[in-house]
């Protein structure tokens, strides 16, 4: 099992999904060898909401992830992450047998106890969160330069961690692509020479900014360092590929391609035809990548339009690899190993849930999603998303038995997940992971030897 999960990557990003801005021969021919989902959404439009929900198969509010001491996502140093009480899908893995190891972001907790290696993965090497969360410059003008006459608040050093210790801080971004992958082909190896089952979990930094690529990628490029970056991604997967098929691994192999979110929308970016962007839960925000390949199983060149969701990949993972869903807790996701191996199949999703930290903003049923809010500003609006996946056309005004009947799923969601809007607390809902006195991973030290002291791009998202 090998799931790879990119960093900001957009729904119009690749070119098997409409892109003509960036070159992805890899990906591209992973959706011939394979399926190809159309309408596939991760449970948040940002970052550590939308990996905990992958990883526990349960939307945030439910795992606690809904809002990090009133910040959308974690950031370094704080005392909160997911808590070693919620099974990720490496723990449930790895009771079922199998190596587990990643490499990239976490993002899901930087303290003791919320660390991958405390979360069923064997081994781990990366970040901890987001790349643009270490010393950086600030701009002078602009939104994110410090107020005249006040000093700008500068983060600690970017740690690189190998299991639970820090072995580089500030390393060079543009490299790390390449040092994950080194990483991942060991792994594969090691795991190869072995009979043990394996899951690789390869989570990108690309193309979360700032954006520090090689020469060879930006030479190339049409779409500046963006397209570079994607191209990076692409040889990234070229190389797994590759390696599989040496090992003679191919055919025993599930490969999962996808991203955390859509994209920023700027600086070459793009969710097209999709309305929206990162941190909205418009489709532009929500809905993302997916394809699976699996040779003898999985039908080459399909594409689906039946939806799915990151939360879903825990049961099937489950299911398909002889692992065991927790009975004793509300697991959110579905299994749809029937979407993956039936044509016929249909989704197993009554619905889906779409929440900006603790406030429901959308629910999703078939072709009909109608928003509540957007960022703590009541509304009422209905898209028919099969008509107009652009969400161009509120259509709420024809249709009163549809908001009707959506309504009803909006309740369910609220009297269980809760709703920060009407101040409705969810009654099945989780505590998320907390320590008293967190310390920061690294603390910035003068006279240590950086290869960076300061990234010198300015852009953060």
């Amino acid at each position: 099992m090998v799931l790879i999960n990119c960093d900001d990557l957009g729904y119009g990003d690749l070119g098997c999904y409409g892109s003509t801005a960036n070159a992805t021969p890899a990906i591209d021919r992973l959706a011939a060898e394979g399926l190809r989902f159309d309408d596939f959404s991760m449970a948040s439009p940002v970052c550590s909401p939308s990996r905990g929900a992958m990883l526990t198969g349960c939307y945030p509010p439910r795992i606690g992830f809904d809002s990090f001491d009133g910040l959308p996502v974690l950031f370094p140093g704080q005392g909160l992450g997911l808590p070693t009480s919620e099974i990720s899908m490496a723990t449930m893995l790895r009771d079922a047998g199998y190596r587990t190891q990643m490499v990239g972001k976490w993002h899901c907790g930087d303290q003791p106890g919320f660390l991958p290696t405390d979360h069923g993965f064997d081994h781990w090497f990366g970040l901890p969160y987001s790349n643009d969360m270490g010393r950086q410059a600030y701009p002078t003008e602009g939104p994110m330069a410090p107020p005249p006459g006040r000093e700008p608040i500068y983060l600690n050093p970017l740690p690189l961690m190998l299991d639970d210790r820090v072995i580089e801080q500030q390393p060079d971004q543009a490299a790390l692509t390449e040092r994950y992958v080194t990483e991942s082909v060991r792994f594969l190896r090691e795991a190869a020479a072995g009979d043990d089952p394996f899951f690789l979990y390869f989570a990108h930094l690309y193309v979360h900014i700032p954006l520090y690529v090689q020469p060879r990628f930006a030479a190339a490029s049409a779409n500046g360092d963006y397209g570079a970056a994607v191209a990076c991604i692409d040889w990234a997967l070229a190389v797994i590929l590759h390696e599989l098929r040496e090992l003679g691994l191919d055919d025993d192999t599930i490969v999962i391609f996808t991203s955390d979110n859509g994209s920023r929308g700027v600086d070459g970016g793009s969710n097209a035809p999709l309305r929206g962007a990162k941190t909205t839960t418009w489709e532009g925000g929500m809905r993302v990548p997916c394809i699976v390949r699996w040779p003898g199983r999985i039908a080459a060149g399909r594409t689906t339009s039946e939806l799915a969701s990151g939360i879903d990949w825990f049961p099937t993972l489950a299911g398909l690899c002889g692992g065991e869903v927790p009975t004793d807790r509300t697991i959110d996701g579905r299994d749809i190993a029937p979407l993956l191996l039936d044509e016929e199949a249909r989704s197993p999703h009554e619905c889906l849930l779409s929440y900006w930290m603790d406030q429901l903003e959308a629910v999703r049923v078939g072709r009909w999603k109608v928003h509540y809010a957007k960022h703590g500003t009541v509304r009422t609006e209905l898209y028919d998303l099969e008509a107009d996946p652009g969400e161009t056309t509120d259509v709420a005004a024809d249709h009163p038995d549809v908001l009707a009947a959506l309504a009803v799923h909006a309740e369910a969601a609220r009297a269980s997940l809760g709703d920060g809007l009407p101040g409705r607390a969810g009654p099945d809902v989780r505590p998320i992971g907390r320590v008293d006195h967190p310390v920061p991973l690294p603390a910035y030290d003068p006279a240590h030897p950086y290869y960076l002291a300061e990234y010198d791009l300015t852009d953060r998202g």
